[in-house]
């Protein structure tokens, strides 16, 4: 199969990509967190795998930011970052909507996709997903931090070598060659510290909470006797996931070891079966608001006039800004605002420049932030429960402070914030606590 390598632009990074064939159906192959397109074609399990999927669709597949022919080397990206990737990639080859096939933990930047923009993603095929990697309350089957630093160790140091002790290997196949093949494949995709830094920021990624967000037809694939992800971990996502179709392939291993044709059929059936979505009125969105501390004081000192421009240069500012962080500001509250964000980091980012930009005025503000679902209603107004939290947790904060829910803090993960924890909340009208984290610093090398 000849095929070209692209690239798609995304903001400062050019991301790796191949169009495999020009079925109507577009599917996009989002791999783990290694990858290179340039020899995943000439591995003989994969490749084979691949060019059955493109039997029957448009399948389209890329290098992940820091990996393959990707730029980004040097340091792990956030998953707000790679939702722009993977948007630069579909604009790239003119996919309006497409289907997405993912891999291991490479499951959750398309189940934060498919949230974010239910829109442009038809439906998931999720094989041997991970919603997270260590364990935690409720999610007791999974490594332990410790254990799992002890194993992503014996990978770095084994990462490339064509050797019995590097554990990885077993993904591309148990024959000789096959061995060979994947040991090459992982020293094209990245250096060991590169791998190191991927995995550090795996780990530390959850999205649980997006899980019940999805709005798409989703089928979760696992090898019965797969000896490397727990079972549980599969059918916590399908369980989790609204509607979500869960199949046990005979076998061990990966998807594509072994019999790939029955793993071929499970999701060609799927993909070829689904009914496109309707239109949704539901989105996943980072939901800021922000007030001005000791309004009513202020106002007094000011008089009418006076407060009346503060307001002025107020909004102006906060309007700006909420657009150079790419939000858009719903609504404003008299002597605040609410304002939504597509993505978690460039929300922290916006509350944290507004209140340096507030002082200037000589007023400081309070923000607080929460990602969930969010109705969409009319007026380009939002609803919903998540708008309720981020108002909850924007009434602890005070003067100068941001505080943010646990759901942003796990969406953020290699974010320049640092978050620190508050402790857990309880809010009127919501049933469970929350955690809740106050932005304690950032660096000023990366940016949102």
């Amino acid at each position: 199969m000849a095929v070209e390598t692209r690239y798609a632009l995304s903001r400062e990074a050019h991301i790796a990509y191949q169009v495999l064939s020009d079925g109507e159906l577009d599917l996009l192959f989002v791999p783990s967190f290694m990858s290179n397109i340039e020899l995943s074609l000439g591995h003989s399990a994969i490749g084979s795998f691949m060019e059955r999927l493109a039997r029957f669709t448009r399948l389209i597949q890329f290098d992940r930011r820091g990996n393959g022919m990707s730029d980004g080397a040097g340091s792990a990206s956030t998953l707000e970052e790679q939702l722009d990737d993977v948007s630069a990639v579909l604009d790239g080859v003119g996919s309006r909507e497409t289907a997405m096939i993912a891999v291991n933990e490479g499951a959750a930047l398309a189940l934060l996709y498919a949230a974010t923009y239910p829109e442009r993603v038809r439906a998931l095929v999720l094989m041997t997903p991970q919603a997270r990697l260590v364990s935690g309350p409720g999610y007791e089957w999974a490594l332990s931090a410790e254990q799992r630093s002890a194993a992503v160790q014996v990978v770095v140091e084994q990462w490339g070598r064509d050797s019995t002790e590097n554990p990885w290997l077993v993904f591309g196949g148990q024959r000789p060659d096959q061995r060979a093949a994947m040991a090459r494949y992982q020293r094209l995709a990245m250096g060991p510290g590169d791998a190191a830094a991927a995995l550090a920021l795996a780990g530390e990624t959850d999205v649980r909470d997006v899980l019940g967000s999805i709005q798409c037809p989703t089928l979760v694939l696992r090898r019965q006797g797969d000896p490397f992800i727990d079972e549980r971990h599969c059918r916590y996502v399908a369980e989790q996931v609204p509607g979500a179709h869960y199949v046990q392939l005979s076998g061990d291993g990966q998807i594509w070891i072994g019999d790939r044709e029955e793993a071929a059929r499970e999701i060609e059936d799927f993909l070829t079966g689904v009914r496109p979505p309707l239109p949704s009125e539901r989105v996943l969105a980072t939901v800021l608001f922000t007030d001005i501390v000791g309004s009513t004081e202020l106002a007094g000192e000011l008089g009418d006039t006076g407060w009346r421009e503060l307001l002025e240069q107020h909004d102006a500012l906060l309007n700006a800004e909420v657009r150079a962080h790419r939000g858009r500001v719903v609504k404003s509250l008299g002597d605040g605002a609410l304002a939504l964000f597509d993505g978690p980091t460039r929300a922290l980012g916006c509350a944290v420049a507004l209140g340096k930009l507030m002082h200037g005025l000589g007023v400081s503000i309070r923000a607080g932030l929460h990602t969930g679902e969010c109705e969409l209603l009319a007026d380009e107004d939002v609803g919903g429960i998540a708008v309720h939290i981020a108002a909850r947790i924007s009434a602890l904060a005070g003067p100068d402070e941001v505080l943010a829910s646990s759901t942003v803090r796990d969406l953020s993960v290699g974010s320049p914030f640092r978050l620190e924890s508050r402790g857990e909340q309880r809010f009127k009208g919501v049933a469970d606590p929350w955690l809740v984290f106050a932005v304690a610093a950032e660096s000023p090398s990366r940016q949102t």
